[in-house]
């Protein structure tokens, strides 16, 4: 049963899967009574996006917190700016900073170390199929895995190349969950992005799919950053 108390937890995708891979997260929040929405955005552009976010947090009442997956940490960034939203979680996600795109933060990775394979096709990036299940979800079962290769949602280009204002982790509190074995985004990067952001940090074993593979690890992070919120408002 909801707990209407509790505040309203926004789960956001990342580029290419959609909000069904939230589902083990979102059945562990809702076992804990936090109402609970999943975007189904298409990753055409930032401002169509953030958006989508931003139904969702106004279709209830009170606080939200909006938690981010890849891509989608850069849409909660921009997004979060709503007055709703009191919290931010990122999960092996991309943090970036005022005027950042995802594309300016994959530049900046080290040389030598691993580089998401992305494939463009008109107009839009994929991870190459082929390598998808070791690079995106290497401890997801292997077949869950293969279907999510060819069942890619098209990353656009210009919500790659999109950039954000003010970050709202300049003013709200932000937590992040490090994938301890992703090999899309590196470990040290995701690190470094939210050390800059202040977040508080936790880390678990887990691929780029660590919502899907440890969603325990994910729904201990969002009840955390819920207690804080409802602390804050007492």
């Amino acid at each position: 049963m909801t707990d209407a108390s509790k505040p309203h937890i926004v789960l956001v995708h990342g580029a290419f899967v959609d909000g069904s891979g939230w589902e083990g997260v979102y059945r562990l929040l809702k076992a804990q009574g936090f109402p609970v929405t999943v975007t189904q955005h298409p990753t055409e552009t930032v401002a169509g996006d953030v958006t989508y976010v931003h139904r969702a947090v106004a279709a209830h009442d009170g606080p939200a917190i909006l938690v981010g997956h890849s891509y989608g940490g850069l849409v909660i960034t921009e997004a979060g700016r709503h007055p709703q939203v009191k919290a931010l979680v990122y999960v092996a996600a991309w943090i970036p900073d005022e005027g950042e795109s995802v594309n300016a933060l994959i530049g900046r990775l080290p040389p030598g170390g691993p580089q998401p394979p992305l494939a463009p096709r008109d107009g839009n990036l994929f991870v190459d199929p082929a390598k998808f299940p070791d690079a995106f979800a290497q401890d997801v079962d292997r077949a869950t895995a293969e279907f999510q290769a060819i069942a890619q949602l098209p990353w656009a280009l210009e919500s790659a190349g999109g950039t954000i204002g003010e970050p709202a982790w300049k003013t709200r509190p932000s937590w992040a969950l490090v994938a301890a074995d992703d090999r899309m985004i590196p470990p040290p990067a995701q690190r470094d992005m939210a050390a800059r952001a202040g977040a508080k940090v936790s880390e678990s074993p887990g691929s780029h799919s660590v919502f899907v593979s440890h969603p325990d690890a994910v729904a201990t992070l969002v009840a955390e950053a819920a207690a804080t919120v409802l602390q804050a408002a007492e």
